[in-house]
C-alpha cells in the first residue's frame, strides 16, 4: 500500500508540472502567434489574445485541481488536509469561473451572453 501512495504522489507532481506547463506554453503560444500575425492582414486582436491566454490558464487551473485531489488522497485524511484541499479547490474554481466569465461574457450555465454595453452588441 505504501508504494501505491508513493506513486500516486509521484503522479500528482507531474499533473502539477503539467498543468503549469501547459499555462505557460498555451500563454506562450497566444503571444506568439499575436507577434507573428500582428503585421499581417488580419492580424489577432487584442481580445483575442486574451482569450488564448485565459483558456490556457482555464486549461491550466483544471489541470492543477485535479493534480491537488490526487495528493490529497495520497496524505493521511485529517481535517487540516482536507480544509486545505477544500480552499484551494474553492479559490482555483472561483478563478476559473471568474476568468471564463471573463472570456465568454456569461455564466457557463447561461445560453446565451448578457450584453450591457451598447458597442458589444
Amino acid at each position: 500500500m505504501e508504494n501505491i501512495r508513493i506513486y500516486i504522489d509521484y503522479i500528482a507532481k507531474i499533473m502539477e508540472a503539467i498543468g503549469v506547463l501547459t499555462i505557460f506554453f498555451g500563454s506562450v503560444f497566444a503571444m506568439g502567434k499575436f507577434l507573428v500575425q500582428l503585421k499581417s492582414k488580419n492580424p489577432i486582436t487584442y481580445k483575442e489574445l486574451r482569450q488564448a491566454v485565459g483558456k490556457a490558464i482555464l486549461l491550466g487551473l483544471e489541470i492543477l485541481i485535479a493534480a491537488d485531489i490526487m495528493a490529497t488522497v495520497v496524505t493521511e485524511p485529517s481535517l487540516k488536509s482536507v480544509s486545505i484541499l477544500g480552499l484551494i479547490v474553492i479559490i482555483r474554481t472561483f478563478l476559473s469561473l471568474s476568468l471564463q466569465v471573463e472570456l465568454e461574457g456569461k455564466f457557463p450555465w447561461q445560453k446565451f451572453k448578457v450584453n450591457n454595453n451598447e458597442h458589444d452588441k
